[in-house]
């Protein structure tokens, strides 16, 4: 009897023994691991300020008139006084596009009366300028009251995104690389002002993440300047 006590006791031990260096090699094991992937993450911001180099210019003039055929005539003869005021100003025909007039008929709207309509008809027009010539177009904006000398009254509505300038910048591909090259240096810059804080080395990179980049105008008084963004993410590892 005292034999198999004896043989219970020891078979104890020996899992008892065993159990206390399986459970150092486990904690061994996890401190190691966390100074294997110690590590810090970065993250590096480029910013750059770039002119438009695209600017799209709508302008919508209307027509009201109770006779079709003499409306269309009216909306053929300010067309192409818009047209040549443009041309005028040095802009090709490449440049320039005509969209049919959409008309509308008043009286067919049942919330008008006959009596409220004095002109039946009215025609929306649009020429609309896309082109890579900003500073001319720029120019050209403001000059548009030449055009109500000759009659034609461009017009415009505040709640109508269609009938604003629009500016560009299309030229992001180019500038990328070294946007990108100079957020990841900024990302070094603030990893490596972490290591020596903490007194550590810098290690290798273990993933980077270039982030999306953001075209914004600067402000809404100067739309044709762009502000462009990109944030770089970058994890390194950290070495004693």
């Amino acid at each position: 009897m005292k034999d198999i006590q004896f043989k219970y006791i020891g078979e104890a031990v020996v899992l008892a023994i065993g159990l206390f260096l399986a459970g150092g090699a486990i904690k061994s094991g996890i401190v190691k691991f966390k100074e294997m992937d110690r590590t810090v993450t970065a993250k590096g911001l480029c910013e750059k300020e770039m002119k438009a180099d695209k600017v799209t210019w709508p302008l919508k003039f209307k027509e009201l008139g109770n006779d079709p055929a003499e409306l269309y005539e009216r909306i053929e003869a300010n067309t192409k006084t818009v047209v040549a005021f443009l041309k005028q100003n040095n802009l090709s025909d490449d440049e320039i596009s005509v969209a049919p007039p959409t008309l509308v008929d008043q009286q067919a709207n049942m919330s008008y009366s006959s009596e409220q309509v004095r002109y039946r008809y009215k025609a929306n027009c649009v020429v609309t300028v896309v082109s890579k010539n900003v500073d001319l177009v720029r120019k050209l904006v403001t000059k548009q009251a030449e055009l109500m000398r000759k009659g034609v009254t461009i017009v415009g509505n505040e709640y109508d995104e269609g009938s604003s300038v629009s500016y560009e910048f299309t030229g992001l591909n180019k500038i990328k690389p070294e946007m990108i090259a100079e957020a990841t240096r900024n990302a070094r810059k603030t990893a490596e002002q972490f290591a020596e804080d903490s007194e550590s080395e810098l290690g290798k990179i273990k993933t980077a993440d270039q982030g999306q980049f953001s075209i914004e105008d600067r402000d809404q008084n100067t739309p044709w300047l762009k502000n462009i963004r990109v944030v770089t993410t970058v994890v390194y590892y950290l070495e004693d």
